[in-house]
């Protein structure tokens, strides 16, 4: 598929032509080193770099157009435009034929959880008979093939192709975990939600936003996006909200669509009874209206019991039966989300993806829950990231655990042993658990795997599923999960 980039340049608000308009376009990418003959290279302003500087090495590589934000002294058609990133979006709708007009899409923002219940979300759909795509920080799922994720929510064109791909194979929805950064930043223009879901909202990526007042107006963009029924596969629109969260109130008053409500708490729509959490699951009873179902999960901890609740919401409202949407999520499994690592030891390792102050806490109230013995915490902060969570995160694990470990996480271009000496001044100040820094991540998960008695927990928090450290712009093959398997063998 071609498009002209007269007809490109009528989606986009303010956009002027310079050069032919009869030029023709077949692709679209951000990546000069991507860049295959006939695409639309578009120029993005970067944090580090400038796109506008590699547009001459995208043409020599065969790009027919360019979208700009400033005129460049090139012999190439160019859009200018006021955003291209927001630009990027429309456009690559347009060139991949507006996919997710052909999806039932699902985005779920917040802060914890995303990932969580995006899974749980593709997994309740596709056993109701709808295949479903995924697109989120593990994986990117097109529906029979999944690659590896390198950020939450991807670069619209990007997003737009996946969206292609899924609708290609057959997909009919499409669950995606949509980050306050991708809003912002209009990773999502063009996308078409049919169905916004909020997670909670604590305190994360204040380097970015600055605010917890900016940072929940990104969050609300989603919400604000979601425009009333359409016809055919868009018809019925919805926002699904925590009502256990504080801010739930401004969640819903932000949609245009009908809210339907989440929680443990009675006063939800639909809500929780019974919970019951255990060392290999959780299980309660899903309530609706006079409905009654019982609900069994592979994954434990009580925040999972959220996550589930907001995949059966999604379920309701996607039509499904509730015991039907039920028996969808049983078996569901997250990588580096409380995953336990086995090696035949006498004491529970458990990874975990935690990296916020709340998600922290979670994860070590239910550790605390499970654990016979001592609960031994092993974790760090990223670097180039909100500083102001470090203390805190280091107040949570010295009050709800035993023992704690503070170590590197990313340091990315940060000193990892400053960072960690930030972390501490929380645990020194408030913390009640003795605690020792050891800057090298590898060590610390062997100096918690070795202090381990039998009925003991390690908890191993911050990375989970990632595979690699980020190192003065570098990443290096790092894995929790085989660290932790190695100092058990070593240890055995």
């Amino acid at each position: 598929m071609s498009i002209a980039v007269s007809r490109l340049a009528q989606e986009l608000p303010g956009a002027r032509i310079v050069g032919s308009p009869e030029a023709r376009v077949s692709g679209i990418t951000y990546d000069s080193r991507k860049v295959r003959p006939g695409d639309l290279f578009v120029c993005i302003r970067g944090f580090v770099h400038d796109g506008h500087e590699f547009a001459a090495a995208a043409l020599e590589r065969g790009a027919r157009a360019l979208l700009v934000e400033r005129e460049l002294p090139l012999d190439a058609p160019q859009i200018v435009v006021e955003d291209s990133r927001r630009a990027m979006g429309i456009a690559a709708a347009r060139l991949f034929g507006d996919p997710s007009q052909e999806l039932r899409v699902i985005g779920v923002t917040g802060t914890n959880g995303k990932t969580t219940t995006a899974f749980l979300i593709r997994d309740l759909l596709s056993h109701a008979g709808r295949r479903t795509g995924l697109i989120g920080t593990v994986v990117q799922d097109v529906g029979d093939r999944e690659t590896p994720a390198s950020r939450t929510t991807p670069e619209a064109a990007d997003i737009h192709r996946l969206m292609r791909e899924m609708v290609d194979r057959g997909c009919r929805a499409c669950a995606m975990e949509v980050s306050s950064h991708g809003l912002v930043l209009h990773r999502t223009a063009g996308v078409a939600f049919d169905v916004g879901v909020f997670t909670n909202l604590t305190q994360d990526h204040f380097d970015f936003h600055g605010s917890i007042e900016d940072y929940l107006e990104a969050k609300l963009l989603l919400f604000r996006s979601l425009a009333p029924g359409e016809s055919g596969v868009k018809a019925n629109k919805a926002a699904i909200v925590n009502g256990d969260d504080p801010v739930a109130p401004r969640v819903a008053a932000a949609s245009r669509v009908p809210v339907l409500t989440y929680g443990i708490r009675e006063s939800n729509d639909l809500w929780a009874s019974d919970v019951q959490v255990t060392a290999t699951g959780a299980s309660f009873v899903a309530r609706w209206g006079a409905t009654r179902v019982p609900v069994r999960l592979a994954l434990t901890g009580r925040f999972n019991v959220y996550n589930a609740l907001a995949a059966l919401a999604v379920g309701l409202v996607e039509g499904v039966d509730l015991q039907q949407a039920a028996a969808g999520i049983e078996k569901t499994v997250v990588p580096g989300r409380f995953e336990p690592v086995h090696g035949g030891q006498e004491f529970a390792v458990i990874v975990d993806y935690a990296h916020t102050p709340d998600s922290l806490e979670n994860v070590l109230k239910t550790a605390r829950s499970l654990a016979e013995g001592r609960v031994i915490c092993v974790f760090g902060a990223g670097g180039d990231r909100d500083r102001t969570k470090r203390p805190r995160m280091g107040d949570v694990a010295a009050n709800l655990a035993d023992y704690v470990v503070i170590t590197s996480d990313n340091p990315r271009s940060e000193d990892p042993a400053e960072i960690c000496r930030q972390v501490a001044e929380g645990a020194r100040q408030r913390g009640r658990a003795p605690f020792e820094i050891v800057v090298d991540r590898r060590e610390a998960i062997r100096r918690a795997v070795f202090m381990a008695e039998r009925g003991d927990l390690v908890l191993i928090a911050g990375k989970g599923h990632e595979t690699y450290q980020e190192i003065k712009g570098e990443k290096h093959h790092f894995d929790d999960r085989e660290e932790a398997l190695l100092a058990i063998r070593e240890r055995m």
